[in-house]
């Protein structure tokens, strides 16, 4: 009786986990399309100043902060669902207020209008991402 009553739970964490991941691949994904778009396509010299000095933002830079961003989330959400029964709404209100965060970031550090739009699009693609689909595969 109680592998019957377990089963659904284990089976339940593979397809959580899959979707996380998924969720957090095509937030990567849609930040490079972003960055594909602006920069070989449209011509935007993407760069960002952090700590008085201006930085290329490559592709390499735009793909590994988004998987730590999204992974980031995936962990909070994790613990979250740990420690409250309301883990998705939480959740969901401290990412909308971590994406506000993450907006200063572009407007104090692009360098021009053109690479200041463009940081503003990723931060918004991935958040565009991870906000619905992250807490879609939520338990509680």
């Amino acid at each position: 009786m109680n592998t019957v009553t377990s089963l659904p739970v284990a089976a339940g964490r593979p397809g959580r986990r899959r979707g996380r991941v998924l969720a957090v691949l095509a937030a990567t994904a849609a930040t490079l399309v972003v960055w594909a778009v602006a920069v070989p396509v449209a011509g935007v010299d993407l760069v960002a100043r952090s700590g008085g000095t201006d930085q290329p933002v490559t592709p390499v830079v735009v793909g590994v902060a988004t998987l730590l961003a999204g992974l980031a989330g995936w962990a909070l959400l994790a613990l979250l669902e740990r420690f409250t029964t309301r883990a998705r709404i939480v959740w969901l209100g401290l990412a909308v207020v971590v994406l506000l965060v993450s907006l200063l970031g572009p407007l104090d550090g692009g360098v021009g209008t053109a690479a200041t739009v463009t940081l503003l699009a990723m931060h918004l693609a991935a958040a565009a991402v991870l906000v619905p689909l992250l807490p879609r595969t939520a338990g509680r």
